[in-house]
């Protein structure tokens, strides 16, 4: 475990939207000590040098690196004397700025020089030059560079060079997306590492120049393992800043504020998880809070009558009624607030835990922010907190007392009935996050609840790609969040439900359950080509097949187990059920029947289903 207090976060421009003053204003604003200075953004803006130094200083950012510089060395002679013309002039540049480090890139042109002495005698030429001028050169291996394009290759010439203004500069995506290890880096003296660039991305076979230049992203956000790899980097001697280096499409078109807001919540993450501070590791769901508009609460309680859910509470001072099943927990809050008279949405999950405070704490530390709640006296004032999707979280205690969420609530009278449906509890709810803050919402869960990615996917449905993120707690069988949303920015061509939100329950015998279920329940039709594909695909009896299909039971097998699982249509703007049992040892999701459901949702609002 490596545990550091204190140390200066940074990010670099690159990683935000807007004009330089709109970056520098949001890093600012989001707690940053200081900025890494992208060249195009000085480039275009309308303040000097000098007035950009005055501008940062106004701010409290100190610039703490200058870049990129690119190919610096060359086979040619001539040429290189002309690049080091050109870097003196950015050092005069960077005297104005007020700052003394300057990054310079491995070379990726035909020009690289891949004789080891020679290019190390271009850099000690390079480091003279920056001696002279009280400067310093971090020299970064980019993971397309021609000759250099792993960090053992850039330290190789850092070493050879022996300059004391040419150091290192390690970039986490230029070396984890080349599957390069840090094991040699305890050889590394720790005050040769000027510099250390953090970014995070999602696992893609791709050419590695396109999947750095738009799908970095913040730490905590992709499939690198960061916390691991920042350890290593800090064990070696590492005294400087940690800074973002993200270049990602989404980011540079959304919200600086809300951006730099996300960037410096993946370094408080990033460091929660260097020092080993965790979110309470054991957490459950204790309910999902619907938001139902008065003209579609009947249909919705007649819903969760058919599932067998019961009245168990009523809270004492607001229009929310308990209904629960086993372990399953459904409030529904009726609003007068949507903009849609048929709006149905999920408003807020519960989060129990044995330290909700602590939890809710962690969140505020991470820059989440505490959302404002009317409470009246002896009320349980619950901890509660905004996720980027808009669902709000609250922390409540897994036992009695001050943050019981049922002390708000009145129990119905006790009545013998035997109206269960089967339905054990809540496996997962599902939203669809906004485009611009999907990767905000997969950190949010990451960071503020502990859970753990367990699938991430992509799938073509009836209107474009839909990509999908299941998170979950990670004891066995945790509570699951999955992200959902259009790969690309959606229009207004979709028929179906733009923005859908679904609770899955679990269920020990789907077909028990869904037998006992009445007629009004308002299942979701599924066509009958799925089922001849289905029996063709995985050799099925024509007997089991017929069962399902009679039931609109969606199946799957793997080595591992079995899925079976079942919708209902959409009920009101956006909300629909799903049923699963998962029989041995299956895991994930059949997101092949996505496309199916999505499509059966339409046809069922188009009132064209079988």
């Amino acid at each position: 475990m490596t545990v550091i207090q204190d140390r200066e976060k940074t990010i670099a421009t690159v990683c935000l939207s807007g004009t330089l003053d709109d970056k520098l204003v949001a890093a600012a604003h989001a707690g940053f000590d200081g900025i890494e200075l992208f060249e195009p953004d000085l480039v275009a803006s309308t303040l000097s040098p000098k007035q950009i130094r005055e501008r940062c200083d106004e701010l409290g950012l100190d610039i703490v690196l200058y870049q990129p510089f690119r190919d610096l060395d060359s086979t040619d002679p001539e040429q290189f004397e002309r690049n080091l013309r050109r870097l003196d002039r950015k050092f005069d540049v960077m005297a104005e700025l007020g700052v003394d480090l300057i990054l310079v890139c491995s070379n990726a042109s035909e020009d690289a020089v891949a004789d080891m002495d020679h290019l190390a005698e271009q850099l000690r030429a390079a480091g003279d030059l920056a001696e002279q001028r009280g400067m310093r050169i971090a020299y970064e291996a980019l993971a397309w560079g021609r000759a250099v394009g792993l960090w053992q290759q850039s330290w190789e010439a850092v070493r050879r060079a022996d300059h004391p203004a040419v150091g290192l500069c390690l970039d986490s995506f230029h070396i984890l997306s080349r599957s390069s290890t840090i094991d040699a880096l305890a050889e590394v003296p720790g005050d040769r590492i000027f510099f250390l660039q953090l970014a995070d991305a999602p696992h893609k076979d791709m050419d590695v120049l396109q999947w750095s230049r738009h799908y970095r992203l913040f730490p905590g956000e992709g499939a690198f393992d960061l916390v691991a790899f920042t350890s290593d980097v800090l064990a070696a001697g590492y005294s400087g800043p940690l800074s973002l280096e993200v270049f990602n499409d989404v980011f540079r078109q959304a919200s600086p504020v809300r951006t730099a807001i996300d960037a410096v919540r993946s370094l408080g993450s990033l460091e929660a998880g260097l020092n080993g501070s965790r979110p309470p590791q054991h957490i459950d769901v204790a309910f999902v809070e619907l938001s139902i508009t008065p003209t579609n609460l009947a249909t919705v309680e007649r819903a969760l009558s058919a599932f067998g859910f019961e009245r168990s509470a009523t809270h004492r001072s607001k229009s929310v009624v308990a209904w629960t099943q086993a372990g399953a927990t459904i409030l529904v809050t009726v609003t007068t607030d949507a903009a849609e008279d048929d709006s149905t949405a999920i408003a807020a999950i519960a989060i129990a835990a044995e330290d909700p405070s602590g939890l809710a704490a962690s969140a505020e530390g991470l820059n989440v922010t505490a959302l404002p709640r009317v409470v009246r006296p002896g009320e349980a004032d619950l901890p509660a907190v905004a996720a980027p999707d808009g669902v709000s979280i609250f922390f409540v205690s897994l036992e009695p007392g001050r943050l019981d969420w049922r002390r708000d609530f009145v129990l119905a009278p006790a009545v013998e009935t035997d109206t269960g449906a089967g339905i054990t509890g809540i496996d997962h709810i599902s939203v669809t996050a906004p485009f611009d803050r999907y990767d905000e919402s997969v950190l949010f869960y990451r960071s503020v609840l502990g859970l753990r990615t367990a699938e991430v996917a992509e799938y073509p449905g009836p209107y474009g790609l839909v990509r999908s993120h299941l998170l979950r707690a990670p004891q066995p069988s945790g509570f699951g969040v999955a992200l959902d949303g259009p790969l690309l920015r959606r229009g207004k061509w979709t028929p179906g439900v733009q923005t859908p939100q679904h609770i899955a329950f679990t269920t020990d015998d789907i077909m028990g359950t869904l037998s006992s279920l009445p007629a009004t329940a308002p299942m979701l039709r599924i066509p009958a080509n799925y089922y001849v594909d289905l029996q063709a695909r995985l050799d099925l009896s024509d007997e089991f097949v017929e069962r399902l299909q009679q039931l609109d039971v969606l199946y799957d097998r793997t080595a591992d187990g079995e899925y079976l699982h079942a919708y209902t249509t959409v009920i009101g703007s956006q909300i629909y059920f799903e049923i699963i049992e998962r029989r041995g040892d299956y895991r994930g999701r059949p997101l092949a029947d996505g496309p199916v459901r999505m499509a059966a949702h339409v046809a069922a609002r188009r009132g064209m289903s079988r």
